[in-house]
């Protein structure tokens, strides 16, 4: 109905999936590449573990590992767990066109077939990898049998990957003490959350491009109200703003404002009442304590003038930072997190699986890839935010690192990756689990040499002179020489990022230079 009036091709905001239309954020980047390392090279057997709410994309996340599998994979998806576990050996078979005809509920049969099969794919070169979708289900008994499949082994792997995808039930459910045994093999975790603020923006323009809007009818209060109703649910985006398009149309708006948009979700979200109740019921409640504390302030005054001094008021306890304390609650269970961080890294670099080896980028020589290059040092805080690139910060006692990516600094706060768990901290309670170690990955010239010092010539010193000009505006004389006029260009860099002014092009230094491009990932603007 108002596909002619916005001057749209197709509804810009269908709820069925649509490979033109798919968003990917940095969150569903990186959890991508969790499940394409946790299929390749990067997970060597075990579980790999995603869990999100419902409508954040999980499915669609499937989709697309689905769509960039190896030729040498062979796949068996299950879509509806709530089956026992007989019944999921036979969904498992079943997918991988095994022949079980009289093999049907005899659960040794169906895993004798099975593990002739994995060998037999094995010895193919063949990678065999079982994906279950709304894992959550799953009962206790089928999570062990699904368990029990990873014991098909040779001496040296796993026959069989197993990607465990579900809402954040499945996490709990992991965690129960009969199942400890299986968390135990959960080589990978992720937890996708929903978009923030500017990603939810970037969402709904991206989806209106695709349907061939000229312009975007969202205003930017209807962007920030479409935002705070959907909670940056890609599945609520679509409900709300498909909703609000009619109902623009319907008004004959030309731009879709606050008021629609909440008119909209007051229409079709469940449980609206309870959103008016968080926007506007923190405001109520602070009007209800001071009227509380206007009237004992006057009570109390009265009872002063008439009686005696009341006793001084007990302090109260301060509460401790929620965030904070979650993190510290994660860094005490000692998750393996290298693989997820590194991962995570080269996700954001979109440097391809099948250029370097997570393992080998984890030991950062100074150059893990043709192009890609690793840093491993200390610094502050404010030294990393004048890079302004994702890296990866060493938390925790050096005898059991533990490895976050740094995503986001703010004036307030900052945002931290850890195993797949976004945590926003203060920044003055970062000094608690941090030492100041980080280490950095990014993209040079194949070419370039690892040092560049005065009187050494060549497209290297080339590269250097037109990524300082980035920095200070000096256009060379002699742009191939590195001559006394580029060594104080150097230092004068070096002395802006707090590295060691000595005028010569290591490392760091290069790591500064390649900051200065504005191409490759950045540090999130969104933290506060």
């Amino acid at each position: 109905m108002y596909l002619e009036y916005y001057g749209l091709r197709e509804p810009p905001f269908s709820i069925t999936p649509d490979p033109r239309y798919v968003f990917l954020s940095d969150r569903h980047r990186d959890a991508l590449a969790h499940l394409l390392y946790g299929i390749g090279k990067g997970g060597g057997g075990g579980f790999v573990q995603l869990t999100g709410e419902v409508g954040t994309g999980k499915t669609t996340l499937c989709r697309l590992l689905l769509e960039q599998l190896p030729e040498n994979t062979r796949v068996a998806l299950v879509l509806n767990p709530k089956l026992s576990p007989v019944e999921l050996v036979e969904a498992v078979c079943e997918e991988l066109k095994l022949d079980i005809e009289g093999k049907r509920g005899s659960l040794k049969a169906l895993t004798d077939t099975l593990n002739v099969f994995l060998l037999d794919a094995y010895a193919q070169g063949l990678r065999v990898v079982l994906i279950v979708d709304e894992a959550q289900n799953l009962s206790t008994e089928s999570l062990e049998q699904v368990r029990l499949l990873t014991n098909l082994e040779t001496p040296t792997q796993k026959l069989l990957q197993i990607i465990l995808l579900g809402q954040p039930e499945l996490r709990e459910l992991l965690d129960r003490p009969e199942l400890r045994q299986l968390a135990q093999r959960i080589t990978a975790r992720y937890h996708l959350t929903p978009l923030d603020s500017a990603e939810t923006e970037s969402y709904v323009r991206h989806r209106m491009a695709v349907a061939g809007a000229p312009r975007l009818p969202f205003t930017r209060l209807g962007l920030k109200a479409l935002f705070q109703r959907s909670g940056g649910v890609p599945r609520l985006i679509n409900i709300v703003a498909d909703r609000a398009l009619m109902a623009g149309y319907a008004r004959e708006k030309d731009g879709i404002g606050e008021r629609l948009v909440n008119r909209a979700a007051d229409e079709t979200l469940p449980g609206h009442a309870r959103y008016w109740l968080r926007r506007y019921g923190g405001w109520a409640a602070a009007a209800l304590v001071a009227l509380l504390a206007a009237g004992a302030t006057f009570g109390w005054q009265a009872w002063r003038e008439a009686a005696v001094e009341p006793p001084p008021p007990i302090p109260q306890p301060v509460e401790p930072d929620r965030a904070s304390e979650a993190l510290a609650a994660q860094l005490e269970a000692a998750p393996d997190t290298a693989l997820g961080a590194f991962t995570e890294l080269l996700a954001r670099w979109q440097v391809d699986a099948e250029g370097v080896s997570v393992r080998d980028a984890v030991r950062c020589p100074p150059q893990i890839a043709p192009g890609v290059a690793c840093l491993r040092g200390h610094a502050t805080l404010d030294q990393l935010v004048r890079f302004d690139r994702p890296l990866i910060l060493v938390l925790g006692e050096a005898a059991h690192p533990v490895y976050a990516l740094l995503q986001g600094v703010g004036t307030e706060r900052v945002r931290l990756d850890l195993a797949g768990q976004r945590h926003e901290i203060p920044r003055a309670a970062l000094g608690r689990f941090w030492t100041g170690e980080f280490v950095a990955l990014w993209r040079l010239p194949p070419e370039l040499p690892a040092t560049l010092k005065q009187g050494d010539s060549g497209p290297g010193v080339a590269w250097a002179s037109a990524r300082l000009k980035s920095f200070d505006g000096v256009e060379a004389d002699s742009p191939q020489t590195f001559g006394p006029a580029l060594e104080a260009r150097v230092r004068a860099l070096q002395q802006a990022y707090g590295i060691k002014a000595d005028g010569i092009i290591g490392p760091e230094t290069l790591f500064a230079l390649s900051a200065l491009d504005d191409a490759g990932p950045h540090l999130a603007r969104t933290v506060k």
